[in-house]
């Protein structure tokens, strides 16, 4: 049975509201006893324009002197939901939060401010932060003092605001993707007023330089640019996140460089759509091949970029990633569906014809190459037979692993008012049949690997077991293997004894790296 469509309406009924006072630097209003000091707030036709305002780079110090001090003594816990930008504007929550004194907790009874940085792809993952606060409910009510505060992308969302605001009036803060940058400032406001503090910004957002970052492991994520002009029919992301604007050249190389002086081994480029960066720049001719090239010179062991999308991968790129070095083998390259009337009402705008000779390129350019991707099945109208493409698209491509979801609605897309006409059944049956054909080719890909050597960056012991210890290959294999808790943070090298569904197993073995017959 499908499941019962969300009314958001309700939460848009401010009758019981009373405005308090309203001026330049916003509104207060009081709903069920609670103040709220509205200083912007998210407003759906607004994030829809793509207005030709030039995107300002700022260079600003983030933790104005006077607040530096503000969290000493005080600890903060971050909860991420969703992709690695949301990790990475997790990464530059936390370095304000220290910035600002305070110290990281994992004991929410020690916490003075937890936040709930979201997601707004799918109706379960707000599901997931509705249900969180549910349970932080009562930890507000046995330590009031406590700041809790929800941003990223769902904060971006008017339906879901007005529902803290109705339904959660114990939250203290809401902000969105665009304004990071003012936590300490909202800190401040919520720290000091005792009312709930919102501000969302639906302008296209600018580019913050500076900011400080808490990264932590091997591993660094580096944001290129921000916001997507796609528009696909299903997605939210352009609305939350905002235009399509690039960080300056010399600004992401800066960051990289100085990555690579602190010792990180692996670095991955982050955007909503990376390979569309630079297209916003009008006053040089500098594309997303460009900066790999440029970023390949740089002495980083492995670089990676996530999330592409088909209609932007041009030829360039495709050379540039044939070069290697530490550009490694391993593409995600969303597809969606494999049926091209599917596509076309995904506003995907590229065919299943095009998606397969870009494979055929990257294959034929990047040795040893490794592709995953995103699909979407039980898209609204979809049949068995735009389905059965789908599949066939798969075994042709041979996908290493994909992420894969049952299409449901989000508020404000074109996909949302479209008859959702496939039966959660069939959606759930689709999936699993997608799921167990993606499983054969991840089996099958692991199974070649078996008796290679391959280059392993450790990253700690494996989860269930302290004894063995897991890691990556450049294709981003997760690697199980006997050794020595040394070897954290080392690269090493493996030879393949088994193969699983979604990892390999190994044991390390001394090869001199000039001779190693390296493969992924």
């Amino acid at each position: 049975m499908a499941k019962e469509t969300k009314d958001y309406s309700k939460y848009f009924d401010f009758s019981d509201a009373k405005v308090l006072s309203e001026d330049e630097f916003g509104k207060k209003i009081r709903i069920k006893g609670r103040e709220i000091h509205i200083i912007s707030e998210p407003n759906h036709r607004q994030s829809k324009k793509r207005r030709k305002e030039d995107v300002q780079v700022l260079y600003e110090n983030a933790v104005p002197e006077e607040l530096q001090g503000i969290g000493a003594g005080k600890h903060y816990i971050v909860y991420t939901f969703g992709c690695q930008m949301n990790e990475h504007d997790s990464e530059t929550i936390k370095g304000m939060l220290e910035m600002m004194g305070y110290t990281a907790t994992e004991d929410r009874k020690e916490a003075d401010i937890i936040l709930l940085n979201t997601c707004a792809i799918r109706e379960n993952a707000e599901d997931k932060v509705f249900g969180e606060l549910g349970h932080l409910k009562h930890l507000k009510t046995e330590k009031p003092d406590m700041l809790l505060g929800v941003c990223g992308c769902m904060s971006q969302e008017e339906g879901v605001v007005n529902r803290i605001m109705q339904k959660h009036g114990f939250v203290d803060m809401i902000f969105g993707t665009h304004n990071i940058h003012r936590l300490p400032m909202l800190i401040k406001e919520a720290l000091f007023s005792k009312e709930m503090v919102v501000e969302v910004w639906s302008k296209e957002g600018d580019i913050i330089e500076n900011l400080p970052k808490k990264r932590e492991g091997l591993r660094a994520w580096v944001n290129i640019m921000y916001g997507c002009d796609k528009f696909c029919t299903y997605c939210i992301v352009p609305f939350t996140r905002g235009k399509e604007r690039s960080r300056r050249p010399e600004d992401v190389i800066a960051e990289v460089r100085d990555l690579a002086r602190q010792g990180f081994k692996e670095v991955t480029l982050l955007g909503q759509n990376v390979n569309a960066y630079g297209k916003d720049f009008d006053d040089i001719r500098y594309t997303f091949a460009d900066l790999m090239d440029d970023i390949r010179k740089i002495d980083i062991p492995r670089v990676r970029f996530t999330t592409s999308h088909p209609r932007d991968f041009d030829d360039h790129l495709v050379e540039v990633l044939g070069k290697g070095g530490n550009l490694v083998e391993h593409i995600h390259l969303p597809v969606q569906s494999g049926n091209n009337e599917i596509l076309k009402i995904m506003g995907r705008k590229y065919t299943r014809e095009i998606y397969l000779e870009l494979v055929r390129k990257l294959k034929e350019t990047v040795p040893g190459l490794v592709l995953t991707t995103d699909i979407i099945v039980g898209f609204p109208g979809e049949t068995e037979e735009q389905f059965e493409d789908t599949l066939s698209l798969v075994r042709e491509v041979g996908f290493d692993s994909a992420y894969t979801f049952i299409y449901s609605p989000r508020e404000g897309t074109p996909a949302a008012v479209m008859e959702d006409n496939v039966s959660m059944e069939v959606k759930s049956e689709r999936l699993q049949r997608l799921n167990r054909t993606i499983e054969e080719y991840s089996r099958k890909s692991h199974e070649n690997l078996r008796g290679q050597i391959v280059e392993v960056l450790v990253e700690g012991e494996s989860k269930n077991n302290a004894s063995i210890l897991a890691g990556r290959t450049r294709t981003s294999k997760l690697v199980h293997f006997e050794g020595s808790k040394e070897l954290i943070g080392s690269f090493v090298n493996v030879k393949i004894t088994d193969a699983m569904t979604w990892y390999i197993k190994g044991e390390v073995v001394d090869v001199p790296q000039a001779e190693a017959a390296i493969t992924q």
